[in-house]
Order: structure tokens, then sequence, then C-alpha cells
């Protein structure tokens, strides 16, 4: 008998007949004699009602209150799945974050997990009952109800299973795996058995929606072996994320390729090449609280040097606000930027013992005539800034020229 942590997201319940259909999936899992916490999201579409009903009373709605508001959604949908599951002869208890415990810390609408309380739900397993718990919420250290911000529910399942040592999570969703690139953008693309977590954790950092960046963090962070699996379809293995040091074979050179249109360039030419520069500029950036991914300098004439670097596409105006008013100070000769541009990631560990996979990529793009605006590296990725009318052609390119429609053989 294995200890099973399953999650279901908006999708999977979206609907009274998915929940039902979901309760008949867990009542099968209890059935093969495995124990099994359930983590559930709000039913799809809730969380954007819920949200657009707060901005209706607040233009700035405080955090503490929406919280409140936002929590309510998984509380629905935790006690409609407890309900189906006693329908159909299965004992099932439903607990939101606050009554579990989940400990958080005070950070209102993007709380990050500090400890769980796992006493009543042993206690249920033990007496033969499904737990199921409300994703994406816990409750502060004030004693407040916090939420984990979007795609949370992902990691509350993480959690829960780390603090249960559970033998698997498994994250339910509207696909049967991890693909190695969109499916909608390449119809080729071909669903993996396999990906290490590190490979996952590129993957979601650089704008693949299969899983939350957090929920992989945590999951690599507590060795949870980790499974991505479709609540709509019967069967199937799904993708497994498991670790490198259980990979037996050598490692395809490119495993999957990720894109992310949440992308817009800023540049700022022209300032004094001095000690110093690069921190007056991204400094005051990150004193806004405003990301930055892929910076470049260019040394010009004459004791100058350009910046540019990304930042989130809704950042991008506040950017440009920002660094025009300290534009005199830093002593810049124009501010400017572009929003119309998308990021193009490959990924793979192979690419740490094979030579040439930069120079590849290059010449595949340039093949087609789109131009690389921006440059990002690491031992298993490679990133492009172009421009985002390329980025479907880009993608489809690549995933040919590394042959990921092609099944290799992983371990």
């Amino acid at each position: 008998m294995a200890l099973i942590v399953q999650k279901y997201g908006g999708t999977s319940v979206g609907s009274v007949e998915r929940i039902k259909n979901v309760a008949k999936r867990i009542a099968k899992t209890r059935a093969q004699g495995h124990d099994v916490v359930v983590v559930v999201s709000a039913m799809s579409g809730e969380t954007n009602r819920l949200v657009a009903l707060a901005h209706e009373i607040q233009a700035y709605p405080d955090p503490r209150e929406m919280d409140v508001v936002l929590a309510t959604g998984e509380q629905v949908t935790i006690g409609l799945l407890a309900m189906a599951l006693q329908n159909i002869g299965v004992a099932a208890k439903s607990y939101t974050g606050w009554q579990v415990a989940v400990k958080t810390d005070c950070a209102h609408t993007k709380a990050r997990i500090e400890s769980i309380d796992d006493a009543k739900m042993r206690a249920d397993l033990q007496d033969g009952r499904v737990v199921i718990v409300a994703g994406f919420q816990g409750i502060s250290s004030h004693g407040d109800i916090s939420t984990l911000g979007r795609g949370g529910s992902d990691t509350s399942a993480v959690a829960l299973a780390a603090a249960l040592k559970a033998d698997e999570c498994q994250i339910y969703t509207d696909v049967d795996g991890v693909y190695t690139t969109d499916p909608r953008v390449v119809p080729e693309a071909r669903r993996m058995d396999t990906i290490t977590f590190d490979e996952m954790l590129e993957l979601a950092s650089l704008g693949s929606k299969v899983l939350q960046i957090r929920s992989v963090e945590f999951a690599g962070k507590y060795k949870v072996r980790l499974r991505v699996l479709s609540s709509l379809q019967e069967g199937g293995e799904g993708t497994l994320i498991t670790f490198e040091e259980d990979e037996n074979m050598e490692q395809a050179i490119v495993s999957g390729i990720a894109f992310d249109k949440n992308q817009a360039r800023i540049n700022v030419r022209g300032v004094p090449d001095k000690p110093g520069i690069a921190y007056q500029i991204l400094g005051a950036v990150a004193d806004a609280n405003i990301d930055v991914d892929m910076i470049i300098q260019n040394v010009g004439n004459e004791g100058t040097t350009d910046f540019s670097f990304t930042v989130p596409r809704g950042d991008y105006q506040p950017t440009l606000d920002l660094l025009g008013n300290l534009k005199n100070t830093i002593g810049a000769d124009e501010i400017s930027g572009d929003d119309n541009v998308c990021k193009v990631s490959i990924v793979g560990l192979g690419m740490r013992s094979h030579v040439g996979v930069a120079s590849k990529m290059f010449r595949a793009l340039a093949a087609d005539n789109i131009n690389i605006q921006m440059i990002s590296t690491s031992e298993i990725k490679i990133s492009v800034l172009i421009d985002e009318k390329y980025m479907e052609l880009a993608t489809r390119v690549l995933h040919k020229e590394f042959e990921l429609d092609q099944t290799k053989e992983r371990a």
C-alpha cells in the first residue's frame, strides 16, 4: 500500500459532472489499496470571477481581504468533492488550508509555506478516509487566511506530499503529461515518459504552463516523486519528473522547447562606462520590485556603454517611466524599448556534454531569417530574444532541428 497525493486543477473540477468523475478516479485508487490525500483548485473560471468582484469594490483590493475572498473558491470544491465521494461509498473529509494547518508567512496573495501540521490528515488516513485539502491557501503567522499566488495549488500538493512523505504526488491536469513543446504550436510535439527536475524547473521558469515553478522547486528540494497526468483521459502513465541521479542512460541533447510572450526589452543607451553604472540602472529597477531577466552590455565609443535587458511585459511602461525620470541622473543619451518581443528557449541536460548546440540553434534560426536580439545561457539552457511574430516559427524550426518529434531512449 502506498500513500498517494493527487492534485486536480480547475479544469479537472470545472463542473459537477467532472467532480463526479474525479471522485470515481479517487475511488479507483483507493480500491487498489492506497491511502489518498487530494488537493483541489477552485472550479475553472471561479478565481477570475472573484478577482473581478473584488476590483468592482476597490481598484486596488486590500491584500488581506483579497485572500479572504479568493480562498472561498477552493472551499466550495473540497465540499462538493467530499460529497461526491460519500455518494459512491467512499469515506472522505474536507479541510481548508487553515484547518490542516498549512502555515505560511504574512505576504498576502503570494504567501510562502513555512510548515504543515499533518496530524489531522494522518488520523483520517488511519481511519480509512480520503482526505481532501483546499489548495492555494493556508494560514499566516498572524492567524489570517493567506493564499499562495496563481498556480499555488500545485505547490500545496507537493508541500503536503513532502510533509506526509508520500510515495508519489500526482498532478492531474487537462494534458496527459509534459511535452517536448506546446502541441498547439507544434502538432508533432511528443509526450515524454520522464524528465529530470532540473529540466522541468528550467521549462517551468521559461514559460511552460504545465507546472507552477514553485511546485517544481519544492519537489526538488524535498525529493518528492512527481507525476503529471490527465484527469480527462483514462489510463496512461503521464510524465514522471525524476532526479538526474536516477538516470542510467545518456540524455537527449535537447529535451524540450519553451516560449514566453511575457517579455519586453528595455534599452539604455550612451551611459558613462564607469564602475557602478549597472547598479544605478538595475538597482533602481529592482527597488521598484520589477524582475529583470536577460541582460547585455555593449561598450561603445568615447567612454560610453549601452545596456539592454528584459522585464515582464506588464512592467514595460513602469520601467520606461522609472528610467526616464533617472535619465539625467545616470547620464543616458536615450531610454527606449520594445514590447513586441518573445523568448524562445531550448532545454536539456545533454547540453552539458555536447558542444556546438548553440551554433546549431543559431544556424537553424538564421536559415529562416529569424534575427536574434539577445542571448542567455546556462549549463542546460539557451534562450534567445526574438521578434514576437517569429515565435511559433522559431519553435517549429528548433523542434525539427533537434529531432524532438522522434522517440529517444531514456531511463
